[in-house]
């Protein structure tokens, strides 16, 4: 068995543990398993997409993903339909650009071969190596930030205001303060050490809904499913839909070419921020052991996704999470496979897990992230104005890649003024001068 172990998902017997590895795998599914029900929601926008098949895509293309990336990488990721690109798909290109959700499917899958042949030819690679050490530092801790953002909000910590654009919710009811107990809770576990905390805190969290109850609806904040085995619809409506009379146009260049900076850099800085947050980057040289493979799972997700019907399958940044708990193999990722096939069929138990109770996961995934920030040369500006853009832009802007392409801009700036031109690489130039047309032109 060890053996098996070690070749198939790059196990070692003498550093890892079977049941360390299952209950990170466990972890990610649960922080990541909102998808399951948020993207058939995006998706109910658009006639001709049925939620039941798109719940099916979606766990799908979660599965081929993320096992390609537990049996190839040998890496502890998970991957599912992104966060972001699944509204551009519906929101942008169907509803904005009138364009039909074949046409949008189509786009990604290009854009998912176009990623095979950029990892291929190792290009992707080579753009990961160009980032400066200190950008990928500010990396990480970006996405710690941006981690803890989103828990705070599904657990509504941190809500919507109109005049301020955030402000502290009602924190003394409902989901709020169930989150809130839940993150001490979960807290106390990590500090306590206990293995698989986070998880527990995630479960714990979830019973302790039951028993508060919503004050706008009246309903428990966890809800108990009313059955527990429900059959996954056909993908038979969505399966290989694409329209490829537009290939060649100018609206699906366009489309195409936003897929692909949005999900590259997305990707990118997931990898690099967790890779940061758990100390795995080699330290002599900043490079990231096995991303080549990395990235042509994505990729190879990426095209599945689309052959299934749904949007671009990404990286994602709640793996963190299973990463804090100890995965740090291919079996972890195994297990959040295994508990996407599971939650096909057993779709009423995880959905009725709420954002409240995964929300102390992600906040304490966020402060696991942030030591990077110490190795920062903060008494250098040049150096410490583009590593906290690249911080701060990360939760302002909802966005990862927007983090990262507004930190080469800056840095190459930044050091453009100082007139340290012999610290900018030409590969940084070019970066930053694609970045700039990006924002103008798209």
């Amino acid at each position: 068995m060890a053996k098996f172990l070690e070749k198939a998902f790059g196990f070692d017997p003498k550093q890892n543990s079977v049941r360390t590895e299952i209950l990170a795998g466990l972890t990610t599914f649960l922080t990541m398993a909102y998808i399951l029900a948020v993207n058939p929601g995006i998706f109910s926008a658009l006639p001709g997409m049925p939620g039941g098949s798109v719940f099916t895509a979606t766990a799908l293309a979660a599965i081929v993903g993320t096992l390609v990336m537990a049996f190839y990488a040998k890496k502890p990721f998970g991957l599912a339909p992104g966060m972001g690109l699944n509204a551009f798909f519906v929101f942008t290109v169907c509803l904005g650009m009138g364009k039909t959700w074949q046409f949008a499917l189509t786009a990604v899958l290009i854009e998912g071969i176009i990623f095979i042949i950029l990892t291929l030819t190792k290009v992707r690679t080579w753009l990961i190596n160009a980032i400066p050490g200190t950008l990928k530092k500010a990396i990480g801790a970006g996405i710690g930030l941006f981690i803890a953002f989103i828990g705070m909000q599904n657990a509504g910590i941190i809500v919507n205001n109109d005049a301020t654009l955030v402000s502290l919710g009602h924190v003394t009811e409902g989901k709020a303060l169930v989150g809130i107990i839940g993150l001490f809770i979960t807290a106390g576990l990590v500090m306590a050490k206990i293995r698989g905390g986070m998880l527990w805190g995630i479960l714990i969290t979830a019973v302790i809904g039951l028993f508060i109850k919503d004050p706008a609806t009246g309903a428990a904040i966890t809800t108990l499913p009313t059955k527990v085995v429900s059959l996954p619809d056909s993908i038979g409506p969505i399966f290989c839909k694409f329209e490829w009379g537009s290939i060649l146009s100018w609206d699906m260049l366009a489309v195409v070419f936003t897929f692909l900076f949005i999900d590259m850099f997305d990707t990118m800085g997931t990898i690099i921020g967790v890779h940061q947050g758990a100390g795995l980057i080699n330290k002599g040289n900043e490079e990231i052991p096995g991303v080549e493979k990395m990235f042509l799972a994505d990729s190879i997700a990426t095209v599945a996704g689309a052959c299934f019907g749904t949007s671009t399958t990404t990286t994602y940044v709640e793996s963190a999470s299973g990463v804090g708990e100890g995965g740090r193999t291919g079996l972890t990722a195994f297990s959040i496979a295994v508990c996407f096939g599971l939650a096909m069929f057993l779709s009423p138990i995880f959905l009725a897990i709420p954002g409240a109770a995964t929300a102390p996961a992600l906040i304490i995934v966020g402060v696991m992230m942030m030591p990077s920030v110490k190795t920062i040369h903060w008494e250098d500006y040049c150096k410490a104005i583009p590593a906290f853009i690249t911080i701060i832009m990360m939760p302002l802007a909802y966005s990862i890649s927007d983090g990262i392409l507004l930190g080469v801009i800056s840095y190459v700036l930044c050091h453009a003024v100082a007139g340290k031109f012999k610290d900018i690489s030409i590969t940084m130039w070019i970066l930053a001068a694609l970045f700039v047309c990006k924002y103008i032109f798209i």
